[in-house]
């Protein structure tokens, strides 16, 4: 059975990544990419839909564990009876295929040890030959091939489907565990050193993370979450995955359950805006680099989200032989979001290049003449209702968020041609349309009579993403209508200290049955809301709080649930750690965002 959500840390080689548990197995693995099918979805199903244990024979949980400094290294240890062992994680930074590395450790005494590898392709529905060649356990099925070896080589046995090594390690000792996946066509890959690559993989993150230019308060925590965005950066694109998971629920036993392993345009300047200012130019730029490749073609067809590679077609469609985590089912693969209209994803990707060129990242030729094309489209569109930043699988709706980021778009349009009058466009026409969507939005997206603005016009519900406002622009934090909107979000949507997306009542906001917990990004954004209307005291204490539902490795998912003491969503939740960078620079005062 899977643990919890948060007993599960991180380890990655910037194309895909693991999740390995407390009790010492890799619950989670997708092979080759973020998105392939996984061949390790015991955390989606059970230990027959693949896992790999590594661990003291009846042991139950580390009694620690930690990242070795600033690196993607993860070291396990326990502590029994007889003495005590560590097991190293890691995945190198690959050549021509993954590896996933575990070396074990004696550090006292002497400790009985057993590997269990069940290997089920394609989410845990296929279970592969397994033949035995060159000290090798070789596995294969369809176009997937494992081969795994240790050093020095150990006896292995197989049994109920399952590949076992039993030995023991006394102080001293080192063995390491190696396991390499390519295409079932392709002959076997170089045979990886794993002491070496340990090694290597130490000297690559340290340096990495050398980079950061963030030395305030918070830097442990802004550090580790800024090598979880490196860790779910698919280095090849540069795109940024929005997790490394897919079908982890909203809540628990709920259907909430969405791949999020795919690149969201809503995160977009957030992002950009984090790596910046934290030092990390060059995953900036390639990041630019990645939306700018997207988002090519006819505007009309410009998406919510993309693949890693910038694919277009994530057709969802459910996996039915997996129970769900905690029996949350559906299983969900692709996600038919990326078909919808949200309008406000317009306003990202100028908000996003409007950044990148104040920030003085390389300019492309071709992007400006991009960014004119979307709003000539966008002047057609802003207009018309969306299905809004939470995509909503019901009817569409004027979302006042949608509507302020088409202003953020009219308005980093103009700006850009102001500063750069070199650049042609028709400013006249752009500030004109920003003076519309701006007087409308006032008009009918703010209810005057609670002083504060709504999720869509005509409603009366709340919606967290108005706490945005001030950070793009749109209303200066000191304007009535911001601090009143600041103030109901926190009162109303409050739950146990955090923030809901919006109100648990909305009848028919998703069109699903259920709830779910707060919402961490938006917990974030009230922290940088009352930080920017003076209300700083609060914003820290909020930071605060939010830092305590990190695990213990530093991770955060998607959502908190504050009464059952939980994290919930897909994991490590991209956004979150985004969130916790750029409210950390703007407590320090360092926030560059455009706004």
């Amino acid at each position: 059975m899977p643990g919890r959500i948060e007993d599960y840390a991180l380890i990655g080689d910037l194309q895909t990544a693991a999740l390995v548990g407390r009790d010492g197995s890799v619950d989670w693995l997708c092979l080759p990419r973020f998105d392939s099918g996984a061949c390790f979805a015991a955390l989606l199903g059970d230990e027959d839909n693949g896992r790999w244990k590594m661990a003291p024979l009846d042991a139950e949980e580390c009694a620690e564990r930690s990242y070795r400094g600033d690196t993607l290294v993860l070291d396990t240890v326990w502590r029994t009876p007889s003495g005590s062992v560590k097991v190293t994680d890691f995945m190198p930074q690959r050549d021509r295929a993954p590896d996933l590395i575990r070396i074990v450790e004696g550090l006292s005494g002497s400790v009985e040890m057993r590997s269990e590898l069940a290997l089920r392709f394609d989410y845990g529905s296929v279970v592969p030959w397994v033949r035995r060649t060159d000290h090798h356990r070789v596995a294969v099925a369809g176009p997937d091939a494992v081969w795994l070896r240790s050093e020095p080589p150990l006896p292995m046995y197989g049994k109920d489907m399952r590949t076992y090594s039993d030995f023991t390690v006394a102080a001293g000792d080192k063995i390491a565990f190696v396991l390499t996946w390519h295409p079932s066509h392709s002959r076997q890959p170089r045979r990886v050193p794993p002491f070496t690559a340990l090694e290597q993989s130490l000297a690559d993150w340290e340096k990495w993370s050398a980079q950061c230019r963030y030395d305030g308060p918070w830097r442990s925590a802004v550090l580790r979450s800024m090598i979880t965005l490196k860790a779910l950066t698919y280095a090849p694109s540069g795109g940024i995955a929005a997790a490394a998971t897919t079908s982890l629920p909203e809540e628990i036993g709920g259907v909430r359950n969405w791949d999020y392993r795919y690149c969201w345009l809503r995160d977009a300047a957030l992002t950009l805006n984090a790596l910046v200012s934290g030092g990390f130019l060059t995953e900036a730029q390639a990041w630019r680099d990645w939306l700018l490749r997207a988002v090519a073609g006819d505007p009309a067809d410009l998406q919510i989200m993309y693949g890693i590679g910038g694919e277009r077609r994530l057709t969802e469609y459910e996996v039915p032989w997996l129970k769900g985590y905690a029996n949350s089912a559906p299983v969900r693969v692709g996600n038919a979001a990326a078909g919808q209209l949200q309008l406000d994803v317009y306003g990202e990707v100028l908000d996003s290049l409007f950044l990148a060129r104040s920030s003085g990242l390389r300019d492309e030729q071709h992007a400006w003449s991009l960014q004119r094309a979307l709003m000539d489209f966008l002047e057609s569109k802003w207009h018309e209702p969306d299905e809004g930043l939470w995509e909503v699988r019901g009817p569409r709706r004027h979302f006042v968020h949608s509507k302020v980021m088409a202003w953020v778009a009219a308005d980093r349009a103009v700006r850009t041609v102001e500063a750069r009058p070199g650049l042609r466009g028709d400013v006249d026409r752009w500030r004109s349309m920003r003076a519309q969507v701006h007087a409308e939005v006032c008009e009918k997206g703010y209810d005057a009579q609670r002083n504060t603005f709504t999720q869509s016009y005509g409603s009366a519900e709340l919606d967290a993403a108005t706490l945005l406002i001030p950070q793009v622009g749109f209303l200066p934090a000191t304007d009535r209508r911001v601090i009143g909107t600041v103030e109901a979000v926190q009162r109303e949507l409050d739950h146990g200290g955090f923030v809901r997306r919006y109100s648990p009542d909305s009848s028919g906001v998703d069109g699903l049955p259920g709830t779910e917990g707060t919402f961490l990004a938006c917990s974030f954004w009230l922290a940088d809301a009352l930080h920017a209307i003076g209300r700083t005291d609060e914003a820290r204490q909020l930071f605060e709080r939010l830092l305590a539902v990190r695990n213990d490795v530093g991770l955060l998912a998607e959502e908190w649930d504050p009464v059952a003491g939980r994290q919930l969503g897909n994991y490590p939740q991209a956004f979150s750690h985004v969130g916790l960078v750029n409210t950390a620079l703007a407590l320090s005062g360092r926030n560059g965002r455009s706004g």
